[in-house]
């Protein structure tokens, strides 16, 4: 038999007391594309990062082609063919397109210059081939997430790979740029490319992957042809039981509203308008989902409603209470709570423990500390319960939040914020990036909010999530809103259309 492409043997990573990864074995044929799903903390990331050079395990071994490699680095993992797009990009900000695509392997000249022309026609020349638009001229930080995305699955092409590992691709996607990427990874494949999908989307599994690997705390517990499994028995396999769907929404007939939004005007942070003359309340017991393509505003109408950007007209109001132009702080204490899209960056203080973590905002509330200086046993003791109801993993209150695997950040930052019991939260992107079993806890305590009266404000790319969640949906574009609507009403394809302004004159 013809050896695989890539075989990962017997293998093991250790993190102090936490295993990770016990004694996996992983085959991936060339041209095919592999699902590798399980919940977050289940080792799926490890092992892929043992695969690009970035962990070495502690037993086991890799194998290219038939034969034993040392991966000692990305480079190494590189320079035989293997490509990562990571969840969280590795892009620099202040770079080009082109500068991103080709760093560490850039068109030199006669002296050794860089020959910037010949990399921005080498990397147009390259999107056009995988129809992956990209102005390779364009700054990075001025760019969607979604184009991001674009430029890490080029930088990782550019560089020859014949193997691509992809983390969580789909999550700031819209179901177009999903069907295009998708067609774009069957192409691939096609050409022999072996691509790895890691996914907690299992519909997108069905659509795409010919195998999978289910892991479970570690474990592989589960492969096979993915024609031959069920959704729910990989679910199943996933999580370790049956899951629940999501209980209806209960009519309820909304209250007051808590959210008032006259007239907002805010501009990015380029100083374009990107927010345009936006109206909407959001009344209690209710919950409002706004969906749009990234970059049509919705980050900056989230930033202005949550303290953190001062629009340039318009009023914002939380419970009554004008706080416009307040702080954070003064939005927090009118009762706002906030999930933020990029918990990385908003949601959390990287190296404070999980303890600390959970009580930012709170942290001047007596009882607490004295001072200056919190209670450390006090904070331990009022975590744990916490990190066990939300099954952050590891639930150590004392280990450092950056240790957390993107997903169980996220369920960190939900955590302290649904436990604030404040009149309005807005959250952006809630369950991005984090597995079905969270994803359906989360959902069923956004619901239990708005059942007590509270009002939700939802910002997602998830449509499914926002068809779910939703009483009334309200769609972006072009920093306005042009559409509203009710999930019995519409549609994912009817939605996306409206978002890309196809239909925005309905």
């Amino acid at each position: 038999m013809k050896a695989p492409r890539v075989a990962l043997r017997g293998i093991t990573r250790r993190f102090g007391p936490v295993t990770a990864n016990r004694d996996v074995s992983l085959d991936l044929e060339p041209g095919e594309i592999h699902a590798l799903v399980g919940e977050n903390g289940a080792g799926k990331t490890t092992l892929m990062r043992i695969l690009y050079g970035l962990l070495q395990p502690d037993e086991g071994h890799v194998e290219f082609d038939g034969g034993p490699v040392r991966l000692q680095s990305p480079a190494d993992a590189m320079r035989l063919g293997l490509g990562m797009v990571h969840q969280h990009f590795m892009l620099v900000g202040t770079l080009t397109v082109a500068e991103n695509v080709t760093l560490g392997h850039e068109p030199a000249g006669l002296l050794g210059g860089f020959r910037r022309a010949a990399a921005e026609s080498e990397v147009a020349a390259l999107a056009g081939i995988y129809r992956l638009p990209v102005e390779p001229r364009a700054r990075l930080d001025g760019l969607s997430v979604g184009a991001q995305q674009r430029v890490e699955i080029l930088k990782a092409l550019y560089r020859g790979a014949r193997v691509l590992i992809l983390d969580e691709p789909t999550a700031v996607l819209t179901p177009h740029e999903v069907d295009e990427l998708f067609q774009m990874l069957r192409e691939l494949a096609a050409d022999g490319t072996t691509i790895v999908l890691i996914t907690h989307k299992l519909a997108e599994v069905q659509m795409l992957a010919r195998r999978i690997t289910v892991m479970r705390q570690g474990n592989v517990v589960g492969s096979g042809e993915v024609a031959a499994m069920s959704l729910e028995r990989i679910a199943e396999l996933m999580v370790g039981h049956p899951i629940a769907p999501l209980h209806e929404r209960a009519h309820r007939t909304p209250g007051g509203p808590l959210l008032e939004v006259r007239g907002l005007r805010a501009r990015d942070d380029r100083g374009l308008e990107a927010v345009r003359d936006v109206s909407l309340a959001v009344r209690a017991g209710e919950v409002v989902g706004i969906a749009g393509v990234e970059g049509n505003g919705q980050h900056e109408l989230v930033e202005c409603l949550a303290g953190l950007r001062t629009p340039s007209s318009g009023t914002v109001a939380i419970g009554g209470r004008e706080c416009t132009r307040g702080s954070a702080l003064e939005h927090f204490r009118a009762g706002m709570a906030h999930i933020p899209s990029d918990r990385l960056h908003r949601g959390l203080i990287a190296e404070m423990t999980l303890a600390e973590n959970l009580v930012l905002g709170r942290h001047r509330d007596p009882g607490l500390g004295r001072g200056p200086m919190l209670h450390r046993d006090t904070l331990v003791r009022r975590a744990a319960p916490l990190l066990g109801e939300y099954d952050v993993r590891p639930p150590d209150p004392e280990l450092e939040a950056r240790r957390l695997s993107g997903g169980n950040q996220q369920k960190l930052v939900v955590a302290r914020e649904l436990t604030r019991e404040a009149a309005v939260i807005l959250a952006a992107h809630p369950t991005r990036g984090v597995d079905l079993g969270a994803v359906a806890f989360i959902h069923g305590r956004l619901m239990e909010e708005r059942n007590h009266g509270r009002a939700v404000l939802l910002v997602s790319a998830e449509l499914s999530e926002i068809l779910a969640l939703s009483d009334r949906i309200l769609v972006m574009y072009e920093g306005r809103i042009v559409h509203e609507t009710e999930p019995a009403a519409t549609d994912e394809r009817t939605l996306g259309l409206t978002m890309t302004g196809r239909a925005a004159a309905r």
